[in-house]
């Protein structure tokens, strides 16, 4: 005769069946069997995945809290922390002239695919540096921790203390790595330091205004969006296209000018101190400000915060 199923037998086939029509159905309707007990199976639905990246208003809240945990450090560590991004723009800005700088006859042959490269290879790098590692840097900070100010969550003193201490730190950090860099010798023959530096201090005090709030718009869009983003992969993306694009389209960033041009004048460009201050870290710094507390911060607070309320 046809042998008899024990209890131990038509649980476990119960439980195979299960697992297999699991297998067949897409993630968000799959079942995943739980055995309780020697008899009994439940059939509880698989939680979803966890969204990878934030909604608008949940992504303004979410940066409105990083700018107030910004603003509540220590003195000493958001010097320390500055210094650390001034190291790691300026990381970025030495490879950006390695490589996309050091295509002469591509500049001339095809301007256009010379910027791409100038653009991609570099600062997109030092920017994920100093994100993903907590680092300070004060262009990003003119919108996270004003957006902070503008709902209530920090004080105007606290960033003052943000703002002026990241800065110091920055500055501190990019003077180290031109002294590093100019020791190293690695680009003393190409000339290219000296040529940016001259370069953007040939700006008009308007032109490097200007160019400064467009650059610095991207760059907190870029530092706005990574903190939308829950991976690594995310915030890459997040980073690589807005500050590809303000290198490409020739604008003014004051943290990589801070390597920049005293590594050009380090290495024969004609540019004295005064000229680098007032013919481009100040207009510059004075873009990149109006740009984060104004075109990003506030905009946005008007849109999921409280200027909109």
């Amino acid at each position: 005769g046809t042998p008899r199923s024990t209890p131990n037998t038509v649980t476990k086939m119960l439980a195979v069946t299960l697992c297999s029509v699991a297998a067949l159905m897409p993630v968000e309707h799959a079942l995943k069997p739980v055995v309780r007990g020697r008899s009994m199976i439940v059939a509880q639905a698989a939680a979803p995945p966890a969204a990878l990246i934030a909604t608008p208003p949940a992504g303004y809240d979410g940066a409105v809290a990083a700018g107030a945990k910004k603003a509540e450090m220590k003195p000493s560590k958001i010097l320390a922390l500055g210094v650390l991004s001034g190291v790691h723009i300026a990381f970025g800005a030495y490879l950006m002239l390695s490589v996309g700088a050091a295509c002469p006859g591509l500049a001339s042959s095809n301007p256009g695919l010379q910027k791409m490269i100038l653009g991609a290879f570099g600062l997109p790098f030092g920017l994920m540096m100093t994100l993903v590692s907590g680092a300070e840097l004060f262009t990003g900070n003119t919108a996270l921790v004003t957006a902070a100010v503008l709902e209530g969550k920090a004080t105007p003193a606290q960033l003052a203390k943000s703002w002026g201490l990241s800065y110091t730190g920055n500055l501190v950090g990019s003077l180290f790595m031109a002294a590093m860099v100019t020791a190293g010798g690695t680009l003393s023959s190409s000339g290219a330091a000296a040529a940016v530096a001259v370069a953007k201090t040939s700006l008009s005090f308007k032109s490097a205004l200007v160019r400064g709030i467009l650059c610095n718009w991207l760059v907190c869009m870029a530092v706005y969006m990574a903190s939308f983003c829950k991976d690594l992969g995310g915030k890459m993306v997040a980073i690589w296209f807005p500050i590809s694009a303000f290198v490409a389209l020739g604008l003014e960033h004051s943290v990589a000018n801070m390597f920049l041009i005293p590594l050009g004048m380090m290495n024969g460009a004609a540019v004295s101190p005064a000229t680098f201050v007032l013919k481009n870290l100040l207009p510059v710094t004075l873009g990149n400000i109006i740009a984060g507390a104004i075109a990003v911060a506030a905009v946005f607070s008007f849109a999921y915060g409280k200027l909109g309320s």
